[in-house]
């Protein structure tokens, strides 16, 4: 097996490289060309998604694995040509040539596809309503794999976070070492999810007997806000001799923290059906924050 992964340098590319592993040659694609170690790799650039095609020709993959995006939220909003280019037009021709050749893709979507309206967790059947331009784009991306109308599993997945590349508990951890008092958003609810999670799952979830094709809400178990996630970063932290002190921290509502985009207030994904298809476990939000505080 040939797998084709799109997004090689992402805090979830990274992870994908190392799970997928074990299911044949992983041939990885970066926009510079080249992998966060230093060594070369395919060339893909997401701002022009029809030159995807000639990468996906010259691979010759049997499967597909897309971890590419534009995720920055907030900039978004004023780039919204380009979020689309990579999150809803890129995917497309992906989707298209998978499903022209007869190869299985794997793409990755967001809580962002929902407005936080909701009172319990989301299921994958529950209305879309996308609050911005990052949502929206990404919820255009779905919609564009399904079209195309081959062999794909969408993952739907929050809050990703890994020991390495730029995400919050870095941030967190990194201002933490240089302040005393920190001020995070309580207001917002959902599930922080270690990018090593989605990987080792995704590579579960292939290798399940039959033909599964759908979607599917991929996180760790169980719910708190940004506010909880930065008080458990900084317990865990300091438990495991990462950080010498945790700060306090105040908690805000997203009223005293304006950004360019609007946040899903609540955007816990409920994960039943992923753990009863592929027979997964998935481990709460704390036990996966251990393992990543291990590691940083």
């Amino acid at each position: 097996m040939t797998v084709l992964v799109f997004g090689g340098n992402g805090q979830l590319g990274q992870e994908l490289l190392r799970a997928l592993a074990p299911l044949g040659e992983v041939v990885a694609t970066t926009r510079s060309g080249q992998l966060a170690d230093g060594s070369p790799c395919e060339v893909a650039d997401f701002n022009a998604p029809d030159a995807l095609a000639a990468v996906l020709d010259r691979v010759q993959p049997t499967l597909v694995v897309n971890a590419a995006a534009y995720t920055a939220v907030d900039r978004a909003e004023g780039e919204r040509d380009a979020a689309w280019r990579a999150n809803a037009e890129a995917p497309g021709v992906i989707a298209r040539w998978c499903a022209a050749a007869g190869v299985p893709l794997v793409h990755y979507s967001t809580d962002y596809v929902f407005d936080g309206q909701g009172s319990r967790p989301y299921r994958e059947d529950d209305a879309t309503a996308p609050l911005g331009v990052y949502g929206e784009s990404k919820l255009a991306g779905e919609d564009a794999v399904r079209a195309a109308g081959g062999r794909h599993m969408i993952f739907r997945t929050a809050w990703v976070y890994a020991s390495h590349s730029a995400n919050f508990l870095r941030t967190m951890l990194r201002v933490g070492a240089e302040r005393d008092v920190l001020r995070v958003v309580a207001d917002q609810v959902g599930t922080p999810t270690p990018a090593a999670l989605i990987a080792d799952v995704t590579a579960q979830a292939l290798q399940h007997p039959g033909a599964l094709s759908g979607t599917w809400h991929l996180t760790a178990a169980g719910e708190t806000s940004w506010h909880g996630f930065a008080e458990a970063i900084f317990a865990e932290a300091v438990a495991a001799g990462k950080l010498a002190r945790a700060p306090t921290v105040e908690a805000i509502t997203t009223a005293e923290y304006p950004t360019p985009a609007k946040r899903p207030a609540y955007s816990h994904l409920d994960v039943a059906r992923i753990q009863s298809d592929f027979g997964v476990v998935l481990p709460s939000w704390q036990d996966g924050l251990k393992r990543v505080i291990a590691e940083t």
